[in-house]
């Protein structure tokens, strides 16, 4: 027999993971012992999966192909999986979501209200997080799904499209204010509030601020959005956050703007583990939330339109 399911579920984390240590970790297994199921397939096959030396653990031509095959694997072992759990008495089910603050600032309590209501039985775990996180817990399967900005790093997971939706400039409240679109070179000197140069949507932001002329006299970096609209609405520091955490009441005290001559919008991306399918519950809820960010994405996208 070439290959348990275990082997190949053991061998696809340490492809993910390019690490036989971080692999056991995700499987709760032991190092050597990841080892030693690797090196069972090798063995099989006749043929090395891995490069491996002190430095690196890399995969080689036959480990990516096999890769490739094993994801189909484990994802039809899943569905095979759910589609037997769903004839079980007594089956509520669980979902584990994992989402930005900007998911769950504006977006996330319409869909959950809507969800529970509909769905009673099936315990929700929502997990907040930036990208490189959630990114991480989807790779390890502790999440069913999570959203995230767009990225290109793709290994372990399977991924789409969900919403592009504008950035707004974001002041304090003034008694000046006027709606509509405005461009950033207009705005005079601008202190301005950044996340981090770990955060996903930092480097597009900068390059956006060079590109259209923007006069940054100040900048401060702060990776809490709930943390920058309060520092925000107390001076004269601005920002610029999705249209999604920016929705009805969540304006008040704010002059909200979209950016224009270009706009600035944000990809965001579902992601799930590549190995597993999608459990009709969290597919529900994922709907549910979808249509919510659509909504509020576009009451933004309107007001280009009107101006």
């Amino acid at each position: 027999m070439l290959g348990t399911l275990r082997d190949i579920r053991l061998f696809v984390s340490v492809y993910e993971e390019r690490s036989f240590t971080l692999a056991a970790q995700r499987e709760n297994a032991t190092q050597s012992g990841v080892s030693q199921h690797v090196r069972n397939l090798e063995t099989a096959f006749g043929v090395r999966l891995f490069i491996r030396d002190k430095r690196r653990i890399a995969p080689t031509p036959a480990g990516d192909a096999y890769y490739r095959r094993a994801i189909d694997v484990l994802r039809a072992h899943d569905a095979a999986s759910r589609t037997v759990q769903a004839y079980a008495a007594g089956q509520d089910g669980q979902i584990v979501v994992g989402l930005m603050p900007t998911m769950t600032r504006c977006t996330l309590a319409p869909a959950l209200a809507r969800f529970v209501d509909a769905h009673p039985n099936v315990k929700v775990h929502v997990t907040e997080g930036y990208s490189a996180a959630l990114t991480q817990m989807v790779r390890a399967g502790e999440v069913d799904f999570a959203i995230v900005p767009a990225f290109a790093d793709s290994a372990g997971l399977k991924s789409r499209l969900l919403l592009r939706t504008p950035e707004l400039f974001v002041a304090a409240a003034s008694g000046a204010h006027l709606p509509g679109p405005i461009r950033l070179a207009d705005r005079g000197k601008l202190k301005l509030v950044l996340p981090s140069a770990v955060n996903t949507r930092r480097g597009t932001l900068e390059t956006y601020c060079a590109t259209v002329g923007a006069d940054i006299a100040r900048t401060i970096e702060l990776d809490t959005m709930f943390g920058t609209l309060d520092f925000v609405a107390r001076g004269d520091w601005v920002t610029i956050l999705p249209a999604l955490m920016l929705d009805g009441d969540a304006t008040s005290g704010f002059d909200v703007n979209p950016i224009a001559n270009p706009s600035l919008t944000l990809d965001l991306v579902l992601i799930e583990p590549a190995r597993r399918t999608l459990a009709p519950a969290a597919a529900i809820f994922l709907d549910l939330l979808e249509q919510e960010a659509r909504r509020i994405s576009a009451v933004w996208e309107q007001a280009y339109q009107e101006s």
